[in-house]
């Protein structure tokens, strides 16, 4: 990449994170702590009206408290990237965090390069599947400490989903950048071919060799990237 980019947008899973940290240990934690969660959190002021968006969602709006935790463990199993799902689900992986039960899993070379990037004033923004609040508890308990002050912003699906381009123009025009000006690191081929279309610039990572490969330029980890 000749030029630098003036904003960097990254993915975390896959991307930032390693794939099994998620699926590995925050989604089975989920579904273990979910049910017992939302059973004591159902009246609470933020808990609420997720579980009415779930309701919305299964199309059951007098859905008592069980068929909510019934729909919500199978979306955990389906991966479905649902908005009051991933709410949620960063709800208890607060609880977890707090308690020490895990760290947030963060490649050494993606912190390198984050923190270079940080350091020559360049804003670096987060844009996962995962709730905005999620992400933020990642990286507050990371592995390599509290990087929160690395990143100017976060954005989850409320923004829109992650494989269709009005998301991306979306986060640009709230960046305040033109897309052509900000760089998007993803693992999914489908994400960046998204981005790429709202004008974005891309890089693939591919940690693992048996990711779909895009058309997109790729590297294997962080340090690869050079401006």
């Amino acid at each position: 990449m000749t030029t630098a980019p003036r904003a960097i947008l990254t993915d975390i899973e896959g991307t930032t994170s390693s794939i099994g940290f998620v699926h590995e240990i925050l989604f089975p934690y989920a579904k273990s702590a979910l049910p017992d969660f939302v059973r004591k959190g159902r009246r609470d002021s933020t808990v609420a009206p997720l579980l009415d968006e779930v309701r919305e969602a299964i199309g059951e709006s007098d859905a008592d408290t069980e068929r909510v935790i019934e729909a919500l463990l199978e979306w955990i199993d389906e991966d479905r990237k649902s908005t009051p799902l991933k709410a949620l689900q960063g709800l208890v992986w607060e609880r977890g965090y707090r308690a020490g039960d895990f760290t947030g899993h963060v490649y050494a070379d993606a912190v390198r390069n984050l923190r270079r990037w940080h350091e020559t004033g360049r804003p670096i923004y987060v844009y996962s599947s995962g709730s905005a609040q999620a992400q933020e508890l990642l990286f507050r308990h990371s592995d390599a400490g509290d990087l929160r002050p690395l990143f100017a912003g976060y954005f989850d699906t409320r923004i829109g989903p992650k494989r269709e381009q009005r998301s991306y123009a979306a986060i640009a025009k709230h960046i305040g950048l033109p897309a052509g000006d900000i760089l998007f690191l993803s693992d999914v081929a489908a994400e960046l071919d998204a981005a790429a279309a709202a004008s974005m610039r891309t890089i693939q990572l591919v940690r693992d060799d048996n990711i779909e490969r895009g058309r997109h330029q790729t590297v294997h980890d962080f340090d690869e990237i050079i401006f």
